[in-house]
Parts: structure tokens; sequence; C-alpha cells
């Protein structure tokens, strides 16, 4: 087993996924062969902007392009123009951009390919509503569901039926160019139609079903955004549109990668690594108090697997906000296992978004150790009244168990590691 301290060991098989996914690693070997007609880039996602300095970086010929990516997120480029938007929450800045993007896809012939590089937090950053609907309307939408517990396909399902460029708007306005997409995947299960709440792929899903999707979790939405639905006037661009003969998609980078990245380096410190699932969903309080039950059966029966190990897994959990505090999915589920296994000397975490922010915090996670409930207790904090609360990050911000990596310009959606000793 490895003198490793267990925070330095589960901060490198952090650090291993995130650099697994970088888009400088990933993209070279899926741009396409050079068009008879001109290069336009487009994207938008926390990774859009280095996505496309890869590219750029390992073009051979002329390009030019814009892509939106999250403020602080973006790349140094000389020929594709990035704008920076907010996110989860979309501003004016964000509505702009996608508009412009837009525009700069009209009039293409069929000898042009457009190259769109997607990835996680593009459905804040393209707000573009349908006629009828406002910014304003779509920022009382984007708070509605962060608060709901809706998973991430839910969330977007609705918002795919709201814009004037997801679900296959941006594809179809691109006809008769072709399309190659490249993604990096944020989503459990890696469906193209989620990322990004799809722009350049067909959408299964219907007005109906967003529709759905509202009433199961008593949204309380603008008149405006229920006519749209209940009209069915945003009905999205269905997968056989003709004007999607074209699009091409690959997945750059995907969770399961990241996850087999972080796994090696377990192993190659003599530590077995377990990798439950890279698509786990649910509240992030039900799947860590889940997870910490396998970890006590680990620890004290060698079931499933016998100790040392790390239990791995990603997907990306949900929270119904019920509290007044500070959030993040992540670091709700170390705050349910804190909480379920009261300082079990042997069990170590770290939780994590590979963005880097976790929730509406510039904080990408937390650490949990066994001595962490008493550390909280002697600073007059109790573990299952911040749970609570949905206060993850004031929780082990006051113990100084924060992880903070800044700006990873990639996103393959959670990272949580259960070190077993």
């Amino acid at each position: 087993m490895t003198d490793l301290a267990p925070a330095a060991l589960l901060r490198a098989m952090f650090d291993a996924a995130i650099a697994s996914a970088q888009p400088a690693l990933r993209i070279p070997a899926f741009l396409p062969a050079p068009p008879a007609g001109r290069l336009l880039v487009i994207g938008a996602g926390k990774a859009s902007a280095e996505m496309a300095k890869a590219v750029e970086d390992h073009w051979p010929g002329e390009l030019s392009g814009l892509v939106v990516t999250r403020y602080g997120y973006g790349a140094p480029c000389s020929r594709i123009e990035i704008v920076e938007a907010a996110h989860p929450v979309p501003d004016a800045a964000g509505l702009a951009a996608a508009g412009r993007l837009l525009d700069r896809v009209q009039g293409l012939t069929a000898d042009d390919l457009v190259l769109c590089l997607i990835s996680g937090g593009g459905s804040a950053l393209l707000p573009l509503p349908l006629p009828g609907l406002t910014l304003e309307d779509k920022q009382a939408v984007s708070r509605a569901l962060l608060r709901s517990g809706a998973s991430i396909g839910e969330m977007n399902c609705v918002r795919r039926h709201l814009s004037a460029i997801k679900g296959g708007r941006l594809a179809a306005a691109c006809h008769p160019a072709r399309v190659v997409n490249l993604l990096i995947s944020d989503v459990p299960g890696d469906h193209p139609v989620d990322i990004a709440s799809g722009p350049t792929v067909g959408d299964p899903t219907t007005c109906a079903d967003a529709l759905a999707i509202v009433r199961r979790y008593g949204l309380e939405l603008p008149p405006a955004v229920l006519d749209a639905l209940q009209s069915g006037r945003g009905e999205s661009v269905k997968p056989g549109d003709p004007r999607l003969a074209g699009v091409t998609t690959h997945i750059v980078a995907a969770p399961q990668q990241a996850l087999e990245a972080a796994a090696q380096v377990a192993a190659a410190h003599g530590i077995a690594a377990h990798i439950l699932g890279d698509a786990i969903e649910g509240e992030a309080r039900d799947v860590g108090r889940v997870m910490a039950g396998i970890a006590r059966q680990v620890a004290e029966r060698g079931q499933p697997f016998a100790p040392p190990c790390v239990l791995l897994s990603g997907g990306e959990t949900t929270v119904t906000v019920r509290g007044q505090g500070r959030g993040g999915r992540n670091v709700e589920f170390l705050l349910e296992i804190a909480v379920a296994l009261q300082g079990h000397p042997r069990i170590h975490a770290l939780a994590g978004d590979t963005d880097g922010v976790d929730g509406l915090e510039e904080i990408a996670g937390a650490l949990l150790a066994p001595d962490s409930l008493a550390r909280a207790y002697a600073c007059g904090i109790r573990a299952a009244d911040a749970l609570a609360d949905n206060d993850g990050h004031g929780f082990f911000g006051a113990l100084g168990d924060a992880v903070r990596t800044g700006p990873t310009r990639t996103n393959v959606n959670d990272f949580r590691a259960i070190l077993v000793r």
C-alpha cells in the first residue's frame, strides 16, 4: 500500500481525471479532412474555448469561427472569436452570442464544413429563446430547474423546447453544409442530445414530454413559457430530418475515460480501484447514503471488495434545494457520507465537479476525512444541520477541506472517490 497520505492520493486521482479530458489531448485525433469550401468553427460550453484552441493549434488551413464559454474559461485564440457569458443562469452576453452564432451559419454551401465544439454548460451559454419568449423567461426557467431536483436529462428536455437554437435547430440552420460535432460529455449515458441540450443533433423528445416534466416537479414558470409548451410552438428538430443528413458526431472525452485515468493512479500506488459506474444519478444525499453503506461493508466485511481499495463513480446527482446554504451536489454527497459513517476511521473520500465548479461556487468539491466531524464539532458546526440547510460548501470551507482547481476548461461531470484503507 502507498505511503502517500489519503488526501494526497485522492487529489492525485481527481487531477488525473481532469487531465485525461483536456481538449489539447482529445481533439486532434478527431479533426476531419479539410473541406472543398471553408471551415467554420462554432461551439459552446465550459470546454469550448480550449477546444477551439486545440483546433487552431492543429488545423493546417484557413478557418474562422465563434464559440461561447463561461466567464473565466476563455483561451487565447487568434482566428476563432471567444465570447464569455454567464453560467448556470444565462445573461445578456450569452443571449447576444447565441444570436450571432446563429447568424454566422447562414448562407453556407454544400462545400463548407461546420466544426461544432460542444461541452457541458452550453445550455446556459446559448439562451436564445423562441420567438415570444424573453431572456428573463429563460432565466426564470433556469432558476426553477436548478432548485427542483430534476435530472440533467429532464432539465435539458425542457430547455430544448424553449430555444431557438437547441434541439437540432443550429444544425438545421447549417444545412446544406456538413456538420462534424466534437463533444465532451458531461451527462450520464453520453447522449449527444443532452450535452448542452443538443443544438446540432436531432431531438426525439416532444413538447408534451417537457410539459410533463414541468408538472412532475411542480415548476412555477412564466405564462409565456407554459404557452410555448402547451401550444407545441417549441417543437424541436427530430432525428431523420433531411437537414440533419450531413451531421456526424464524435464523443471525444467522457466520464468513463476520466474514471479509468484515476484508477491508473490508484493502481500505480498499489491500491485496487473499482469503478462502480460512470452514469450514477439521483438525489446527492441518497447516493451518498448508498455509497457510505458500500464503503462500510468493504471496510468491515471485505465485501464486495477487499481493502485497501478505492471506489470510483461518476455521473450527475441532483439536489432538491430546501435550505439557504451555499449548495453544491458533490459536497452534499460528502455531507451525507459524513453523517452516515460518523467518522469511520478507515474511510476517506473526495467528490468534485471536473469543471471546477460545484453548484454556484468557484469550488470544485471537497475532501472528507475520518476526523472531519470531530473538527466540525470543535468549531460548533453539526454536519446534520449543514445537510438540512444544503450548506456543503459552508461546512467543508470552515474545515479548510474545500478542493479548488480554478477553471479546468473541460467538463466530464462529477468525480467521486471513496478510499477504504
